[in-house]
């Protein structure tokens, strides 16, 4: 089975951007692999069914796909303990799934029914789960990083060793309050981990268009936090460089930055047609650097996997994807008394 290069080569420079830095390669068991595989091929079906399902109308409103940044969240996963909890932007379904919560819960979600994780009433942007320590996906860009860094304090108060996960992207690292947070956690060590999802467009301006300096990593060096740039297309690499971040926030020593070098395949939202890049360069991230077919190398060449038993692994992801998204079509919408609930909490 012909594929692509592995997740460190093959960078295009359309954009004036430089390939993330080569690093030994990190280890992982054959199981471990397997199910990062899984994980991040379940994204990629699920996204696919639920551009599917917005082209035919039964998601409303906005619908911000992950397609082509899976190995952030499951390689971030991958360094959490129990309990840590994750918040992030709009781009979130990825997130939610990692988390172990219910693919048909979040299909039905973002097709505003009962069934849904939030009862219909969050729609694409705005899912929460508690149980799952996922403290939601926000419509308001950079609003994320103020309220992860609230969830560090308190993590720092109780003296709980959670870390809070919180993830944001190449446009809203120009954000006011995100230095602000920097500020604040610093100052107080607070264990979290800013993740910068950077696949360079923002909403679809170029990042060196944009920012003056297009090292985010480097954006906390006034405030004294370490960070370090990460090619966020390899699975493995996401995962060591997150078991060093959390090593570092538990260790007391305050927060910590990712910049996860990445690249989305579809455009902003569901509406945005992403002229403002070439299909030859997408096309040629595809062929030289998708999360998954590096993993599908990496499971081959160590003889852990053949083409037959990944093959497996992809009609399981379907069948549940299928399922999550009948369960979402036929799950009965809100009642309208839904309306007034979950508005006001009596103190």
């Amino acid at each position: 089975m012909a594929r692509g290069q592995t997740g460190t080569s093959g960078r295009r420079k359309a954009n004036g951007s430089e390939a993330a830095p080569k690093t030994a390669a990190p280890s992982a068991t054959k199981e471990e692999l397997l199910e990062y595989y899984r994980e991040m091929l379940l994204i990629r079906r699920f996204e696919e069914r639920a551009g599917q399902l917005y082209g035919m109308g039964l998601i409303g409103g906005f619908c911000h796909l992950y397609i082509g940044q899976e190995a952030i969240a499951v390689g971030c996963q991958a360094a959490k303990r129990p309990g840590d909890q994750m918040i992030t932007g709009y781009r979130d379904h990825g997130h939610m799934l990692v988390c172990g919560m219910d693919p048909k819960e979040v299909m039905a979600e973002l097709t505003g029914r009962s069934g849904g994780s939030s009862r219909g009433k969050g729609g694409s942007m705005h899912m929460f789960s508690t149980e799952a320590a996922f403290y939601g996906g926000h419509g308001i860009v950079g609003a994320q990083v103020s309220l992860g860094t609230g969830l560090a304090l308190a993590n720092a108060y109780r003296g709980d060793g959670k870390v809070a996960f919180a993830y944001y992207g190449d446009g809203a690292a120009n954000q006011g309050q995100v230095y602000e947070s920097f500020n604040m956690a610093q100052v107080w060590k607070l264990p979290v981990i800013y993740c910068i999802e950077n696949n360079e467009y923002a909403m679809g301006t170029a990042i060196d268009r944009s920012s003056s300096e297009t090292k985010l990593y480097k954006r906390g060096i006034s405030f004294n936090i370490p960070g370090e740039e990460v090619d966020g297309m390899d699975v493995l690499a996401v995962k060591a460089a997150a078991e060093r971040a959390c090593e570092h926030c538990r260790a007391g020593k305050g927060p910590y930055i990712l910049e996860l070098k990445t690249y989305r395949y579809r455009g902003h939202s569901m509406s945005d047609p992403a002229k403002y890049r070439t299909r030859e360069e997408v096309d040629e991230v595809r062929k030289t650097r998708d999360p998954i077919d590096h993993c599908e190398d990496l499971l081959e060449k160590n003889g852990w996997a053949d083409e037959a038993a990944l093959k497996a692994i992809d009609a399981e992801v379907k069948r549940i994807v299928a399922e999550a998204a009948e369960f979402a079509r036929t799950s009965p919408e809100p009642d309208p008394s839904e309306l007034y609930t979950d508005v006001y909490t009596e103190a």
